[in-house]
């Protein structure tokens, strides 16, 4: 935090400095006129936010919040990053992920990334991607001496590095110039396909490298198993660190020192859109693997090297244009946070092969934030902010706990075969799962503001990526197998499941409710039918029998409620609708309908009852 001189030109110098209690008695007052009685620090908790890890957010940080000395940047603990320069001469290194299995088409897509922005490539290769055999053909023409190359190729990674090996000697780039990781990740592997992988590649390939290779890292202790499998950022953060301290363990214990074993290891991370956690969370883990060093007697080795993916959890496969929103967001958070690499998933990720248009926007986020952005000019720009030290110095030490906990349980292969770290995901997704039911945590063209006329984006099918160990969550998962059964619907019958919005009295009353029911059904692929505008006791039942629909809801206030509810009802029910709800607090018109929808309600069981009660499959 930049200490400004005493030049007697202090800002506001004329008016007497706040205090911590003053605003918290003006927060009593606001609380107050909203019915609630607190006073203090009660007051404050009241606009606190609950985070996963048993953390949470308070509403104001000052220099009471403290966290440890972050340093300086490039030096230890490295919490401000792993370079004294920061990104502000290079930005960071913007990676593309190539995944498909046709060598010629991933050649073509490689170096039309290369020729606009992308300075690194990111390939899948073995089972699920390019066969090892066409690895150079997806490399011809590439400059492997300008253009780091990154290997994802879990069980094959042997092969595939001793192909990409052979073909920095055989185009004849000169060993010191050569930048890759290998990728070998032997408990990656494992957490995301059950399959145990010797550690004996991994550890002659980080040999070969510290001895011949001084610009290539064998290992990548990869998180993003956990956090695709419903891990918290704490989660994440504890299974990366177990990782890394296995590989360490292993390294050093066939002979190299912990100076060249941490030169061995690339560590990747999800960054998400919620930006201030993912900034969090790249600065603790770097605070957490310093200290790893610093106990292992190699401090000034503790530089985490990091490559940042933005989280395939948030992307969405209905409305995906809005990913882009979510990735451009995400990659904010990865370049405030010092991430090194970044790769930013292309928006139609989870529809299949991005196509040519969502590489470039893709690339184009980094370029943006980069070249007009200005991003990295700024050597850690969240620095001295008293809300993120504090976070990451808290998600440090959950991640810290659960890391002692998996040492407990006898280290990650131990823990990942006991189930341990299986459940705890498991508990985890399962408690986030529900925010997202009751759209507490809220997804853009999903669970809000869903649209159901809008055209599917079409894409050629992915290979199947490696499975059989951790599960792959998303956040959409729910609300997607109701749009599933909607469009089941429609292609069985040309039409979508219906429900009538019942709206009483004037626009002025029913808006709210009826725009809020509107999105929930939607949400589960229902259609609303609001026409006519309003209605009553004696037009609801023609106005029913015209929508097609076999369900009502009314929408209005509890005025209306109150003077209309109770008849209109009635005659919806008269008219053929076999349930009729209400927008608005249970217990409105008990004996006249026969359920509610309300903010906080469970949205996909309501949707998945509705569904269920019209016979859709």
């Amino acid at each position: 935090m930049t200490v400004l001189p005493d030049d007697g030109l202090s800002l506001a110098a004329e008016f007497p400095d706040a205090t911590h209690e003053q605003w918290q008695r003006l927060v009593e007052g606001v609380l107050r006129k909203a019915g609630k009685e607190v006073s203090g620090e009660a007051a404050e908790n009241a606009l606190s936010t609950t985070l996963e890890d048993g953390l949470s957010t308070r509403p104001l940080y000052t220099a009471r919040n403290s966290a440890p000395d972050a340093g300086y940047p490039g030096f230890a603990p490295f919490v401000r990053g792993g370079r004294a320069e920061g990104g502000a001469t290079t930005g960071w290194d913007v990676r593309q992920r190539l995944a498909g299995t046709d060598p010629a088409r991933l050649n073509e897509a490689a170096l039309a990334d290369l020729e606009n922005g992308v300075t690194s490539l990111w390939l899948t290769v073995g089972r699920g991607g390019v066969p090892v055999s066409g690895l150079a053909r997806v490399l011809d023409g590439v400059y492997l001496d300008l253009a780091p190359v990154v290997l994802d190729a879990g069980a094959d990674t042997a092969a595939a590095a001793r192909e990409l090996l052979r073909l920095y000697e055989e185009r004849g780039v000169v060993r010191e110039d050569a930048r890759a990781v290998l990728g070998a990740d032997p408990l990656g592997h494992e957490a995301r396909t059950g399959e145990a992988l010797d550690f004996a590649d991994a550890i002659a390939l980080a040999h070969e490298c510290a001895r011949d290779w001084p610009g290539i890292r064998a290992l990548t202790v990869d998180a993003l198993p956990y956090h695709e499998a419903g891990g918290s950022a704490g989660e994440e953060l504890g299974l990366a660190l177990a990782t890394a301290v296995a590989y360490l363990r292993a390294l050093t214990g066939a002979g190299l020192s912990v100076e060249e074993a941490c030169g061995q290891l690339e560590f990747r991370f999800a960054a998400s859109a919620d930006q201030f956690l993912t900034i969090a969370k790249l600065r603790a883990a770097r605070r957490l693997w310093a200290r790893v060093a610093e106990a292992c007697g190699a401090p000034d080795a503790g530089a985490q090297r990091q490559h940042v993916v933005t989280s395939p959890v948030m992307m969405t496969r209905r409305d995906p244009w809005v990913n882009m929103l979510r990735t451009t967001v995400a990659t904010l958070a990865a370049g405030v946070g010092g991430a090194d690499s970044v790769t930013v998933l292309p928006f139609d990720h989870e529809l299949g092969l991005p196509d040519a248009f969502a590489r470039r926007i893709a690339r184009n986020t980094s370029t943006i934030l980069l070249e007009e952005s200005h991003l990295a000019r700024v050597i850690d720009p969240a620095g001295g902010s008293w809300y993120v030290e504090q976070l990451a110095d808290e998600l440090a030490h959950a991640a810290w706990e659960f890391f002692q906990e998996i040492e407990r349980a006898g280290g990650l292969a131990a823990a990942l075969r006991s189930g341990l770290v299986g459940d705890r995901l498991a508990a985890t997704w399962a408690a986030r799962a529900k925010k997202l039911a009751k759209r507490r945590e809220p997804i853009t063209g999903v669970s809000e503001f869903p649209h159901l006329a809008e055209k599917p984006v079409e894409r050629e099918p992915a290979p199947a990526p490696p499975s059989g160990g951790l599960p792959r969550v998303r956040r959409d998962e729910a609300y997607e197998a109701l749009r599933a059964r909607s469009d089941a619907h429609l292609a069985a019958t040309g039409t979508r499941p219906r429900i009538f919005l019942a709206a009483l009295g004037p626009a002025a009353a029913h808006t709210a409710r009826a725009t809020f029911a509107s999105n929930l059904f939607q949400a589960g692929g229902v259609e609303p039918v609001h026409d006519p505008v309003s209605v009553d006791a004696s037009t609801a039942a023609a106005a029913f029998t015209a929508s097609g629909a076999s369900m009502a809801c009314l929408v209005s206030g509890d005025a209306q409620y109150e003077e209309q509810g109770d008849a209109v009802a009635g005659a919806l029910r008269a008219a053929g609708a076999d349930t009729v709800f209400l927008a608005g607090k249970p217990g409105t018109c008990a004996d006249a309908v026969d359920d509610y929808v309300f903010a906080g309600c469970d949205a996909v069981a309501v949707l998945s009852s509705v569904l269920d009660r019209m016979g859709v499959a």
